[in-house]
């Protein structure tokens, strides 16, 4: 079987790589089709994907609706000569449009609700539209649901062991409090009129929170220079084992709030809308909490993030709720084995 998998974030290529693994392993062929932002290319390369670029990312709504042309034509053309037998991805309108095109089925991991410009244009085109049981809309007859998260598809136990040498690197041992911070750039489509966290109140959460402990900064647009001597200097790909010994995470990322609680990392999460899982992995094991991404939420995020810091059983306390989470959700992974199986007969 021919399976051409795409991707648009780096995210994805996360929940896609153990699955690429095991498919190659069973004797299926895999092409992932990705474009070209932030750190794809390198992670792409870490895990030995098979791929191909089809371009960068730009960065103006007009821009990225100009772009879906080109991108669509790039995705016929590769798909014209690798036949596929089966499309997978994201809510993604060139691999929708194409799939449909050539009446192959597309099959959809989706677990965004507000990332509606896109899926109105996706999700017509799936044969089905998989996202987390926690998953706040019903889209109809398509759903599949799983009782999970996307982040246990690299994250579970089984997949993941955290690596202690990250600390090394950055001058860190096991014992030592620091905190994650991580400041999104808000320029998706799905994110057109949001603000995030201004200069000011970042500063001011740094020189806070590093009172209890080294703070870290990652950030998906450019750092002001003030915030250099905070910026994470590891490989991209070591990321994950920095979330886990981590003490607390502060950020706009859902993706990295999600992260850590599966890690056992207690999270701070700051959005407009929030997510199905970010809202269940709170109400149910407590680990990560949400918070509007408003002037007062901010400051109501901030004073949880102080009274977190300050609990010296905090990390004891999470491995017990991470514990409790692991035992509840399945194997991410297999759970999408299965689906291209059973779509690809």
């Amino acid at each position: 079987m021919k399976i051409l998998i795409g991707v648009s974030h780096p995210k994805h290529i996360h929940i896609f790589r153990n699955l690429v693994r095991i498919l190659r392993k069973k004797g299926h062929e895999v092409l992932v089709i990705s474009n070209e932002k932030d750190i794809m290319e390198h992670l792409l390369k870490q895990f030995s994907l098979p791929y191909i670029s089809i371009g960068k990312t730009p960065s103006t709504i007009p821009a990225k609706i100009l772009n879906l042309v080109f991108w669509e034509y790039r995705t016929l053309n590769l798909a014209l000569h690798f036949k596929p037998d089966i499309f997978i991805g994201r809510s993604l309108p060139h691999f929708a449009h194409i799939s449909c095109l050539l009446c192959k089925p597309f099959i959809i991991m989706e677990d965004t609700e507000h990332a509606v410009v896109v899926q109105r244009i996706s999700f017509p085109f799936a044969d089905a539209i998989v996202t987390p049981s926690c998953y706040r809309v019903n889209v109809g007859p398509k759903q599949v649901c799983f009782d999970s998260y996307y982040e246990l598809a690299y994250l579970h136990p089984k997949y993941f062991i955290p690596n202690s040498e990250v600390l090394n690197q950055i001058g860190l041992t096991d014992k030592d409090v620091f905190i994650i911070l991580r400041f999104v750039a808000l320029n998706a489509l799905h994110d057109v009129g949001h603000k995030g966290i201004n200069h000011d109140m970042k500063l001011h959460i740094v020189k806070e929170l590093e009172k209890y402990g080294r703070v870290f900064i990652t950030s998906e647009a450019p750092l002001p220079e003030i915030f250099e001597p905070y910026k994470i200097k590891i490989p991209p790909e070591k990321m994950h084992d920095l979330l886990y010994y981590a003490t607390l995470f502060f950020g706009e990322s859902a993706t990295m709030a999600t992260e850590c609680a599966v890690l056992g990392t207690p999270a701070i999460y700051l959005d407009f809308t929030g997510r199905g899982y970010t809202d269940e992995v709170e109400q149910k094991y407590g680990l990560v909490y949400n918070f509007n991404n408003d002037e007062v939420g901010q400051e109501k995020a901030l004073e949880k993030a102080i009274e977190l810091i300050s609990n010296n059983n905090l990390k004891e306390e999470c491995a017990l709720k991470r514990a409790k989470l692991l035992d509840d959700k399945i194997d991410v992974t297999e759970f999408m084995l299965n689906i291209i199986e059973t779509y690809s007969k």
